[in-house]
């Protein structure tokens, strides 16, 4: 396919043209691309350089990188490039268009037993993949599960550590405490693959329930419950399933079951389709070592015009029928992790009434130009809630309000929109309200 056209007000990093922010947490930010030399989508995750050195994090991070590039399987999200400028590093990764697995229980509930086998036999593929090239996730979860058409892909290694041999013990305790492993929070040192094989067993428990294993509203109460593998599974949990969660969810990690047994276990056998693929050959991290290079010579450059308004890739970006399921919403009745809305008041008067209205709900509110962080003083499930807003002129005297979770919990984010900052700014502006998430 030729070139295609950028539009106007867009960056360009390299041959991507930049979308919208998908993803953001403490260390990097995912922004929606497009290849212009080919119109494939992707995913960039986007680092800054200067922040990434005063962390001394610059050696995690090539880590990181380099694991990335020597995972090649159908059921984990791909590096594909590595870009980098004179201040951020980009990721280019393999841009899936069907949303996390966690918005699919949050919005449905518990799924099929059959259902849940098929996506855990998808993970467990995954991992074992994984672990042959000496490769721990170490932070597996629903959330960072996502779901193509019934396809897993594993995402989010920012936590894995390589490691050239097996058993070789970790001492770095992370990940989410509700998935992690007894012996990791012990912090003892670990062995990389019989904690992930646990957090599968936690996810497993998830699925097909609905709810957690192990659930306590303190840090301590959690620890013992997780230490002591303190759980009971539902009613409608097979036999079988039941039997396997116990080998799985076993705090001993000596006596806790391997992958080769997993494979070989009655109800994970059921209708089984081990993953057929083509390995690529010749995989290597050259541009990972030329992004990390301080020379000028191969940096790409930021290209932008200033924007007047939303150009026409980013409002259909944020179009409801447009068809990328992940990014452009569809009426799928799931759980997500934005909203917005048009007002026609002006953005000075936007960005006052949503400090005017975050406050009294217990946010702190911090402003740079039109975009905000509100960040919530209380700890829930997930730790404190946190929210993105951005103001975009779509028209002339027409804006757009996007409102994206960035810390916290989901239903706590939905929660927070449906019973209050949404409702005061629906009253507030009586203006014409688009929802991206079908739940609020």
């Amino acid at each position: 396919m030729s070139s295609m056209k950028v539009a106007k007000g867009r960056i360009l990093v390299g041959k991507y043209e930049l979308g919208k922010t998908i993803g953001e947490g403490s260390f990097a930010k995912v922004k929606f691309a497009r290849n212009v030399q080919n119109g494939n989508y992707v995913a960039i995750k986007i680092l800054d350089r200067k922040h990434v050195l005063r962390l001394n994090m610059m050696e995690q991070l090539m880590k990181e990188i380099s694991t990335m590039k020597l995972i090649n399987h159908p059921n984990v999200v791909r590096i594909l490039e590595v870009l980098a400028s004179k201040t951020k590093i980009y990721i280019v990764l393999e841009f899936v268009d069907g949303g996390e697995l966690f918005d699919k229980i949050a919005a449905n509930g518990r799924l099929k037993e059959d259902e849940a086998r098929n996506y855990f036999q998808q993970l467990i593929n995954a991992v074992d993949y994984c672990h042959s090239r000496g490769v721990y996730h170490r932070d597996l979860k629903p959330e960072n599960l996502l779901d193509s058409n019934g396809v897993l892909k594993v995402s989010d290694f920012g936590l894995s550590t390589y490691s050239q041999k097996e058993d070789e013990l970790l001492h770095t305790a992370c990940g989410t405490p509700n998935y992690v492993a007894p012996e990791v929070l012990n912090d003892r040192g670990y062995v990389g693959s019989t904690s992930d094989i646990w957090s599968c067993g936690v996810i497993l428990f998830v699925l097909m329930a609905g709810y957690l294993p192990f659930d306590e509203p303190t840090h301590m109460a959690l620890y013992k419950k997780i230490g002591r593998a303190e759980f009971s599974c539902p009613s409608w949990f097979s036999p079988q399933a039941k039997k396997l969660l116990k080998h799985i969810l076993d705090p001993n990690p000596l006596t806790r079951i391997k992958i080769p047994e997993l494979l070989e276990d009655e109800w994970f056998k059921k209708g089984y389709k081990p993953t057929s693929f083509t390995e690529e050959e010749d995989l290597n991290v050259d541009d990972v070592v030329v992004a990390f290079n301080e020379s000028n010579e191969n940096l790409v450059t930021e290209r932008k015009e200033k924007p007047v308004s939303m150009n026409a890739f980013e409002l259909i970006c944020r179009s409801q029928s447009f068809n990328l399921d992940s990014l452009f919403e569809k009426q799928t009745g799931q759980v997500k992790q934005e909203t917005s809305f048009t007002s026609q008041c002006p953005a000075n008067e936007i960005m006052f009434k949503i400090e005017e209205a975050a406050k009294p709900l217990g946010f702190n509110v911090y402003k740079r130009n039109y975009k905000m962080k509100l960040q919530g003083d209380k700890s829930g499930r997930k730790g404190h809630l946190s929210v993105a807003t951005e103001v975009f002129e779509v028209a002339p005297s027409v804006h757009m309000v996007e409102l994206r979770k960035t810390g916290g919990d989901t239903l706590e984010f939905h929660k927070a929109c449906e019973n209050s900052l949404s409702l005061l700014l629906i009253q507030k502006y009586k203006s014409h309200i688009r929802k991206s998430a079908t739940q609020i």
